[in-house]
């Protein structure tokens, strides 16, 4: 039977408020087994970007990323949230280590190619772009790895990747050797049935029951490409994906999507 992984992905408001994040991070210490932590860069990144006097650029969501922007967020993400993650999860009896995909050749990604939008240094991620023997040795280690949202392309080049991306490929990476349960943390107790009623959390949601959910409207907008991709990773061999309050990981509501 292969070793279970918890891949945990973490963003959004969690990320920028310090009392919220130390209290998930303090939960996350309590999980059993080898953890790997992927973490956002919150809006930080962009008050520290208009404090400098550049515009952040932002299309549907995806961040205009040219040389100065490259530049903060290089800084804000691998710098301040990535260390301020780390010594949290120390304090909590974690060894953490925090990491770029730069660092030990983790994750190499390219460059987008410009089509209708040219998104500056951002980097996509090819599906042998994880460097799974380097975080073989780090769980088996017992080190937890804490990556931020900044990779490379193997030629010098730092890029900028989102985070959902980073924590799917890893899974999917990873899959071969573990049996991977990839966790989406955020402010909701999972995916609501009602998006007006907090208590009406879906608790289990099939591939086929996930058509369905769309065809019928209840899952729409923001959630349908996060869902996109988990059923993605789960075709693509991640055992279990599952969407839940960042604050209540160790509780049993939550979302569990799975194949069948």
């Amino acid at each position: 039977m292969r070793t279970g992984l918890k891949i945990f992905k973490i963003g959004g408001g969690i990320i920028d408020d310090t009392a919220q994040l130390s209290r998930f991070l303090t939960e996350l210490a309590q999980v059993s087994g080898p953890v790997l932590l992927v973490h956002g860069g919150g809006k930080g990144a962009s008050q520290m970007l208009t404090e400098l006097g550049i515009e952040p650029q932002m299309v549907q969501g995806r961040r205009i990323t040219d040389a100065p922007t490259l530049d903060i967020v290089t800084m804000f993400y691998a710098g301040k949230t990535n260390k301020q993650v780390v010594s949290l999860l120390q304090a909590a009896g974690v060894n953490a280590l925090g990491l770029s995909g730069a660092d030990g050749n983790a994750i190499r990604a390219v460059k987008r190619p410009v089509k209708d939008i040219d998104y500056g240094f951002v980097g996509d991620l090819p599906e042998d772009s994880i460097n799974t023997q380097l975080l073989g040795l780090l769980l088996h280690a017992g080190i937890t790895p804490v990556f931020c949202a900044i990779t490379h392309d193997g030629q010098g080049q730092l890029l900028n990747t989102n985070a959902d991306t980073i924590a799917s490929t890893l899974a999917r990476a990873l899959a071969d050797q573990y049996e991977v349960e990839l966790h989406f943390c955020f402010e909701k107790d999972g995916v609501l049935r009602d998006i007006r009623d907090e208590a009406s959390v879906i608790p289990q949601i099939t591939a086929d029951q996930y058509q369905q959910l769309k065809t019928e409207g209840v899952i729409a907008a923001g959630m349908v490409p996060k869902l996109d991709n988990a059923f993605a990773a789960l075709e693509a061999g991640v055992a279990r994906v599952v969407i839940e309050n960042a604050l209540k990981i160790n509780e049993p509501v939550k979302t569990i999507l799975c194949r069948s």
